[in-house]
């Protein structure tokens, strides 16, 4: 398997070199990784990854070597067996049978049941409907189906009904290297402009200079200040979940923009905005940027725009302790009404297709909170947003 991860490395293109190959391997004879997964991924990054520009290639090739990591509890303390939660069926059902499951009757009925089956259960459970476990129609555990419940140790979203996830995720941020796919996107993004000359002489102003030579009979270059873009934009990307499927737009969106403004700032928030925000995927965890710093610290005169599907549980967006990853002590329409208040220019972008969004009951609900500025992540919305934030 080290053989492979060492091929499959070389294979992305990251500078490895045997040197450093065998470097870890002695690392990981000397027990550095105390047998962790976690513990092996930060040691394996520290000995082979020279540049943090090849952070998201490395991380990549070793989610698709070592597959999986380990579960953390976040939430209520306890540790759940892993023998519970393998995945030995997956539990399919007609739009008839899913009406008849019922959720269990809201947030706090669901966080004190849960806690209830914790202090009851003493084994692993398939197919049912009451305990952690999978496959069945339980509010609590992995490939299932329940209208309102809490998902455990399944790595990734089938039905978009998760109330809170207890799982650990690492989120990977956005390359903005990538090479569009078009050059469209830069044109949409071109109707947010309005041009400033400010600075040092630093540009030839070649009609001034035809029309001073003319006069004079001599050369006479004439310089102007290069004109650059006045606008200042503030970027909010959801990361992580349901918004992997559209990393590589996000990205081509992400990459489009730092070419096109000069005073761009961007951070990273999950499904919706609460207390605070993050700059590195990698740190999110242990350095977060408060999100009142963020709203002193940028002035009104800000274009804001939110990147992100808007799927979520309902109680994300209403509930404190709604947020599917942590303790929220106020609910995230909260925070987004205070962004909303300091920054009036502010739009969203979807990159769910525009057709799909009555289907989701929390994209209705962002929809409203921003007074209907959302738009499709197509040409065509990128069009109309531009236009409402230059208005």
């Amino acid at each position: 398997m080290f053989v492979r991860f060492f091929e499959e490395l070389k294979t992305a293109g990251l500078p490895v070199s045997l040197r450093e190959y065998l470097m870890l391997l002695e690392a990981v004879e000397t027990d550095l990784a105390d047998k962790k997964v976690e513990d092996f991924y930060y040691l394996s990054r520290a000995a082979l990854v020279k540049d943090e520009r090849n952070l998201d290639k490395f991380d990549r090739v070793f989610g698709t070597v070592f597959k999986g990591l380990e579960a953390v509890a976040d939430g209520i303390e306890a540790e759940i067996p892993e023998e519970w939660l393998h995945k030995l069926a997956e539990k399919y059902l007609s739009d008839e049978e899913k009406a008849l499951i019922d959720s269990l009757g809201g947030w706090d009925k669901l966080m004190e049941t849960l806690k209830q089956r914790l202090e009851e259960q003493e084994g692993r459970h398939e197919g049912g409907s009451k305990w952690i476990g999978t496959g069945g129609t339980s509010p609590f555990g992995a490939w299932g189906y329940n209208p309102e419940g809490i998902r455990i140790g399944q790595d990734q979203n089938r039905n978009f009904r998760a109330v809170k996830v207890w799982d650990k995720r690492d989120f990977k941020d956005l390359d903005d290297s990538v090479e569009l796919g078009t050059r469209n996107i830069k044109m949409a993004l071109r109707r947010l402009r309005r041009f400033a000359r400010t600075g040092a002489l630093e540009e030839l102003d070649l009609d001034d200079t035809i029309r001073a030579t003319a006069h004079k009979g001599y050369l006479d270059i004439k310089m102007r200040p290069e004109r650059h873009n006045a606008i200042k934009v503030l970027l909010f990307f959801d990361i992580g979940g349901s918004m992997d499927w559209h990393i590589r737009l996000c990205e081509e969106l992400f990459s489009a923009a730092r070419s096109e403004f000069k005073t761009m700032e961007y951070y990273y928030f999950h499904n919706c905005l609460y207390e605070s925000v993050w700059r590195d995927n990698h740190r999110r965890h242990s350095e977060r940027i408060p999100t009142y710093e963020v709203l002193h610290t940028y002035p009104s005169d800000y274009k804001v725009i939110f990147i992100g599907d808007a799927s979520m549980s309902p109680y994300e967006i209403t509930y404190p302790g709604g947020s599917v990853e942590h303790w929220n002590e106020e609910p995230g329409a909260l925070w987004l009404e205070r962004l909303l208040q300091v920054y009036p220019a502010t739009i969203w972008l979807n990159p769910v297709a525009e057709k799909h969004w009555d289907y989701t009951h929390s994209i209705g609900m962002i929809r409203q909170l921003f007074s209907d500025r959302m738009y499709p992540l197509t040409l065509d919305g990128l069009d109309r947003a531009m236009r409402e934030l230059v208005r």
